[in-house]
Parts: C-alpha cells; sequence; structure tokens
C-alpha cells in the first residue's frame, strides 16, 4: 500500500467514519511525505559539510548577529534558534570542541557570556553558505515568485490547525 491511499480507499473509509474528509487526509499525508523527504535532504547536505541542522543553526544566527555588530547570549541563540537552553549548551560545547565558536565575559554582567565566532568559525560558515543558498534557489526553483508567496500563506493556514492535532 502506497504511503497516501488512493482517494477511493479514503471514501470507502469516510462511509464507515463520517468524520474522515479524504481531501483533507490525502493532502496531510502529502505534506508529512514532503516534510520527511526535506528532513532527510537537509540532514545528507548538513552531513556533507560536517553539521547538523541544530549547529548550522547556531553559526548562522552567530553569523548574522556579528555581520550587525551585535553578540548574543547562548540563551539568546536557544530563543532564536527555538530550542531547549540545555540542548543549546551541547549545541556551543560541540562547536567550541571544534573551533567554530568562543565564549566571552558579558560586557556587562559577570554572571552571563556571550557567543562568537572564531575566525574558523567565520570562514567555514561563509565558504558553505554559498553552497547551501545554491541548493535552496534549486529547490525552490519549480515556483515563482508568486507561487512561493501562496504557499508560505497556505502553510501558514496550514500551521494554524496545527493545535487541533496537537492538543487534547
Amino acid at each position: 500500500m502506497k504511503l497516501v491511499p488512493r482517494y477511493e480507499r479514503l471514501k470507502q473509509l469516510a462511509k464507515r467514519f463520517p468524520e474522515l474528509d479524504p481531501s483533507a487526509i490525502e493532502t496531510c499525508l502529502t505534506m508529512l511525505r514532503l516534510s520527511n523527504e526535506l528532513t532527510s535532504a537537509y540532514e545528507a547536505h548538513f552531513t556533507r559539510h560536517g553539521l547538523s541542522q541544530g549547529r548550522f543553526v547556531v553559526l548562522i544566527q552567530l553569523f548574522i548577529a556579528e555581520d550587525s555588530g551585535e553578540s548574543l547570549s547562548p540563551a539568546e541563540i536557544a530563543e532564536l534558534s527555538q530550542c531547549t537552553r540545555a540542548t543549546m549548551t551541547g549545541l556551543l560545547d560541540t562547536l567550541e570542541k571544534d573551533g567554530l565558536i568562543s565564549r566571552a565575559d558579558h560586557p556587562e554582567d559577570r554572571r552571563m557570556y556571550t557567543v562568537h565566532l572564531t575566525a574558523r568559525g567565520r570562514e567555514f560558515i561563509q565558504g558553505m553558505l554559498p553552497d547551501h543558498y545554491r541548493r535552496i534557489a534549486t529547490l525552490m526553483a519549480p515556483l515563482s515568485h508568486a507561487e512561493r508567496d501562496t504557499l508560505r500563506d497556505l502553510l501558514a493556514k496550514v500551521s494554524s490547525g496545527i493545535p487541533a492535532l496537537r492538543d487534547p
């Protein structure tokens, strides 16, 4: 049986379960399949560069901040990256061990510290970004700018319904 059931099978199930909307199920399963394929492709992409998605997100957040003349604390990076502080601590530890980031005392609060790219980290991220951006552009190339706008709007609408699936 295929991952996305044939529409006819869904219609048959809908006879037993009136709550079943065949179009909704088929669309949701298609999004799930795409999500899995996209996650797998991202993992392969980041692995080529010796990274995980989490490590990449930290490096890009630091790169953007430093490009703007800002510095970030671990808590700020965790918030920007939408992960827990505990997860961020692990990411920062491995990035520091690899020589891509450094930690420095916070200029105004001795209990805190800021995180910075090392020269090696800056060189690394600048070296991988052209490939990263080229691959993302190629991924999205089949869609026109208007279609991309529409897709973002549609995905935002779907996202607003996630609590119906997640929450009790």
